[in-house]
């Protein structure tokens, strides 16, 4: 993985997994030890799916560019979804606290979209190719300039 990938990746993920911590405090002063569960659970599932999600859309747009777009838009949307049936499945559990779950979850995406937003904002990505703009890419019949006179 490219650098300006793995610092965006890094971006995201350390206010997540800090996010986390605070919310596993929380849940354990108001729901006990099964909200400290749950809210870990929620954490890493939130690092797991949009980590992986992120990795993909990195090799996606270096082998495919021209789906780079609505690679990004399936794979949100396929990660929301997953994250919903995961609250619709675990609702009744007795593992954790599903409230602590659900309330992490929920905290923790927006945390690492939002961060992954600032992330995507502050990089410095180019968007021509400066060796091909800056006459490295020379043909052999070099453009004339200049009067024809």
């Amino acid at each position: 993985m490219p650098s300006n990938d793995a610092r965006t990746l890094l971006q995201a993920l350390v206010p997540t997994a800090i996010a986390g911590v605070i919310a596993a405090v929380i849940s354990g002063v108001l729901a006990g030890g099964k909200g400290v569960i749950g809210a870990v659970v929620g954490t890493l599932l939130v690092i797991a799916f949009m980590g992986i999600g992120q990795i993909v859309l990195y090799r996606t747009a270096k082998s495919l560019p021209q789906l780079f777009q609505a690679m990004g838009m399936m794979l949100y949307v396929a990660q929301l979804l997953l994250l919903l049936i995961f609250v619709a499945v675990f609702k009744n559990t007795t593992l954790f606290n599903p409230r602590a779950f659900a309330a992490t979850l929920v905290a923790v995406t927006v945390v690492w979209m939002g961060f992954q937003a600032r992330a995507h904002l502050k990089a410095k990505v180019f968007y021509v190719d400066p060796d091909t703009t800056n006459g490295s890419d020379k043909s052999e019949n070099p453009e004339k300039t200049g009067s024809s006179s």
